[in-house]
């Protein structure tokens, strides 16, 4: 089964509805800079915590420039999640002009 792209754009529209976003990269990446509204969970804790990312609506999956997130949306995907890929990550996120947010809390 194929991941939905989706850009950058469509995620801010997506956001301001109450989408749920995922962002996969390292608690490091994610102090530094990460999308508002963002949870944190790093790739390798995905296995193990996957059964509490929601079933009844699409999620959306970040990371830096888009591969480790369309990784993780193809496991999730397999797991009955309607997952969706952030194509360019955050970094095409911060380069379009959307809203950035830093720390470890997820606004």
């Amino acid at each position: 089964m194929s991941v939905e792209d989706v850009t950058v754009d469509h995620l801010a529209a997506e956001l301001n509805d109450g989408a749920v976003l995922v962002d996969v990269r390292e608690p490091e990446e994610y102090v530094q800079a990460h999308v508002p509204g963002a949870e944190l969970l790093p790739m390798g804790e995905v296995v193990a915590a996957h059964e509490q990312i929601p079933r009844d609506r699409p999620v959306y999956v970040i990371c830096a420039v888009g591969g480790r997130s369309a990784q993780v949306a193809e496991f999730l995907s397999d797991q009955g999640v309607d997952a969706r890929n952030v194509a360019g990550g955050t970094l095409a996120w911060i380069r379009a002009g959307h809203p950035v947010a830093s720390g470890m809390d997820a606004s």
